[in-house]
């Protein structure tokens, strides 16, 4: 017996409907491998359609006081409470995340940041008024951009479309905002919360518009003539198409793209806490996490003892099923992750060592072993590229010198983490990482009031606080002659 798919559907002008070509994906549960749902494949007419609802809603939703967009988002966060138990079903369908981490990890942030979006709306900043030329004065206005395209990962679909609608919504943009291809369902329930609060507080429900599809359509999206800025979160292929396809235009773009942390180890560190630490941010998420610290640079005096720790952590840790409360992480995202990953490992130069892990784990589902290789060196593959698994790997560093050599090493620049009793060590590390967040003896933790975004091939712009804000909006300067 076939069970039956759930039909997910886009969400345009208040309205769920199908790809006007009636095309459709299935959307696979990564813990199971088997399909649950199908998804609009949406093309051209469908995009045109989202576009044309978030335009129209655009001005009402642009005059607004900033408190009657307060409003909504502060309605939007109660109503992603009362329905939080959908919110964590459908992210761990959608993900294979364990239920248990999504309702701790997950849902509590995310209303947080969408209540915090919801102040910054009301917190619009500028220059202050001045007479800067004879018998003149000059204000600053700061004005939404319009419709934003956006374009939400597979990671953390949930949240990530909370770090773009949000923002967007309370600068006073309108939104069309499409899911990976195999992460749609949290997305389309999204737009069921947000369209009702819109619907009960008597606003247009064109200012938020969910389409699913693939790359083409995301493709569609950018190049398309209504958006005034583009935002993906994705890989730096992704980033560097959308950049190339905003420029025909001069789109504005906002990307969050890969991340390579280094984790630097020195050897005053207290080795146990350090470790417990960094496996958990290695692995968290099964290691699907921009920031993830998952390339650890470790002093050689200390090297072997730290290795053997995080080896026996990695041998203690969990993924499985995601009623498990006993588990870290669930499944890669899908049957390409996984055989990512595991090319990484099949192509480990001669050099490296597996310490623990480096399989797949179980015949059903893409769930792979907490894993740590060691004896690399700066030039290796897996230490240049990111793998975007639950692979920690570990070099074995000399000096400061040659640790900030090898940190800055690479071509992301996102996150990065130093671990150190030395106070004046850790603030020389602060300013000679280049990357976008430098965590001192902790590494992964966020909040809404710290931006997030990195340099290089990570990208440009911040998601999070009032700089992530800021980029969703824009400065207008108005001259006035005290003439009359």
């Amino acid at each position: 017996m076939t069970t039956a798919l759930r039909r997910l559907r886009n969400y345009i002008d208040g309205e769920f409907r199908d790809a006007a070509d009636g095309r459709t994906t299935e959307v696979v549960n990564p813990a199971t491998g088997e399909a649950y749902a199908t998804a609009p494949l949406s093309a051209a007419a469908d995009v045109d359609a989202a576009m044309a609802a978030a335009e129209a809603a655009f001005p009402a939703w642009r005059d607004l006081i900033p408190a009657e967009r307060q409003k909504v988002l502060l309605k939007i966060a109660d109503r992603f409470e009362e329905r939080a138990e959908e919110l964590i079903a459908a992210e761990s369908e959608n993900c294979g995340k364990p239920i248990a981490l999504v309702r701790s990890e997950e849902i509590p942030p995310m209303v947080d940041q969408i209540r915090f979006f919801a102040g910054a709306a009301r917190m619009l900043e500028g220059r202050a008024s001045g007479e800067y030329m004879e018998g003149f004065t000059s204000i600053i206005r700061r004005e939404p951009v319009g419709v934003c395209a956006q374009v939400a990962p597979w990671n953390y679909p949930m949240m990530m479309a909370v770090w773009k609608f949000a923002p967007a919504l309370a600068a006073g943009n309108t939104v069309v905002i499409k899911p990976s291809d195999t992460t749609p369902a949290s997305t389309v329930l999204i737009a069921d919360i947000i369209g009702s609060v819109l619907d009960e507080l008597g606003h247009s429900r064109g200012v938020f518009n969910v389409i699913c599809g693939d790359r083409e359509t995301g493709r569609l999206m950018v190049e398309h003539k209504v958006p005034a800025m583009a935002s993906i979160t994705g890989s730096v292929r992704a980033g560097m198409q959308v950049a190339e396809s905003a420029a025909k235009d001069l789109k504005r773009v906002h990307l969050e793209l890969g991340g390579k942390a280094p984790v630097v180890v020195f050897e005053d560190t207290d080795i146990p806490k350090a470790v417990e630490d960094i496996s958990v941010a290695g692995y968290f998420n099964a290691g699907q996490d921009c920031t993830a610290a998952t390339r650890v640079l470790v002093q050689e005096s200390i090297h072997d003892e730290f290795v053997a720790a995080l080896a026996k952590a990695a041998s203690e840790t969990k993924t499985g099923a995601v009623d498990d409360e006993d588990v870290l992480y669930g499944p890669l995202n899908n049957a390409n992750q996984l055989r990512q990953v595991k090319g990484f490992i099949e192509r480990l130069p001669a050099h490296a060592k597996i310490e623990a892990g480096g399989e797949q784990v179980g015949d059903k589902g893409y769930f792979f072993a907490p894993t740590v290789v060691s004896g690399l060196k700066q030039d290796d593959e897996i230490i240049q590229h990111e793998v975007f698994g639950p692979v920690i790997t570990v070099q074995s560093f000399s000096d400061e010198k040659q640790a900030v050599e090898w940190a800055n090493g690479v071509e992301y620049a996102l996150a990065s983490s130093v671990w150190t009793k030395d106070h004046a060590r850790a603030m020389r590390m602060s300013k000679t990482l280049d990357f976008g967040c430098v965590w001192i003896n902790t590494h992964i933790p966020l909040v809404a009031e710290m931006p997030h975004g990195g340099f290089k091939k990570s990208g440009y712009g911040k998601d999070l606080s009032a700089y992530g804000f800021d980029d969703y909006t824009r400065i207008k300067h108005v001259m006035t002659s005290l003439d009359g």
